[in-house]
């Protein structure tokens, strides 16, 4: 799943829950539905930082004489 994919699943789960569209019924399961979209977003940012200070310090290290 990509990023701006389940960015905005979760967002419309959070609106959902703020409105007060969701049943009780349903509720928990939303719940760890919006989680899981949380961590798949947390992942995604991780491996995006890991990605971009590799090719900075494999810049910097190009640019030494």
């Amino acid at each position: 799943m990509k990023f701006s994919e389940a960015f905005e699943e979760l967002q419309t789960l959070v609106k959902l829950m703020e409105q007060g569209e969701i049943s009780i019924d349903d509720l928990a399961e939303k719940v760890k539905r919006a989680n899981d979209l949380v961590e798949i977003c947390k992942s995604k940012l991780r491996n995006a930082e890991k990605e971009i200070n590799d090719v900075l310090q494999n810049s910097d290290e190009n640019q030494k004489p």
